[in-house]
């Protein structure tokens, strides 16, 4: 496929986009221009999820049955509007600079770089040392199947509740569950 190049006005913000014919998930036919109108219709419920997070971008540039790479520096390339936050990384001994998905524009920026899996830190920016939420990550696995990953998510989501925590279930993006 050749690369096919044009430029979207998003809130006023000029944003250069790519093959947006690409196909990213090859079972349903789904294309990178699907993927960034998706984003672009899910960004009032999904970016106060996002917003003042440091965000590692786990990047499929050949769709989701290719390689995929992980992504905690907010590359290079990045437009000037795209904020970022300085981390220290104890594992890299060196500060990180992660994308911050603070708006729109942004949104769409990762969309083109097909960053189809958004993770945010549990803190936010203000204080990375202090979460500001926890996550059980329930994973199928022999012997159990994804029901069952459902009603153990069920039984903690009760156990939250009486402990009169805020809790919310999300889709793992694989095949598990992810109860916040």
């Amino acid at each position: 496929m050749a690369s096919t190049k044009a430029e979207l006005i998003v809130e006023g913000r000029k944003l250069p986009v790519s093959n947006l014919q690409k196909v990213l998930y090859p079972k349903t036919g789904f294309t990178k221009g699907q993927v960034i109108d998706y984003y672009i219709r899910i960004a009032p419920v999904l970016l106060p999820h996002l917003k003042d997070r440091p965000l590692t971008m786990k990047r499929y540039p050949n769709g989701v049955d290719g390689m995929f790479f992980y992504e905690k520096n907010c590359p290079s390339h990045r437009p000037a509007w795209v904020r970022t936050a300085k981390v220290w990384s104890e594992g890299n001994q060196r500060d990180m600079h992660y994308c911050l998905a603070q708006d729109l524009p942004t949104l769409v920026w990762a969309a083109n770089l097909a960053d189809l899996e958004l993770h945010t830190s549990l803190a936010r920016i203000k204080d990375v040392a202090r979460p500001t939420m926890m996550v059980f990550d329930l994973d199928p696995g022999p012997p159990a199947d994804i029901v069952q990953c459902c009603v153990g998510g069920l039984w903690l989501r009760d156990m939250l509740v009486n402990m009169k925590l805020e809790r919310s279930a999300k889709t793992s993006g694989s095949k598990g569950l992810l109860l916040y």
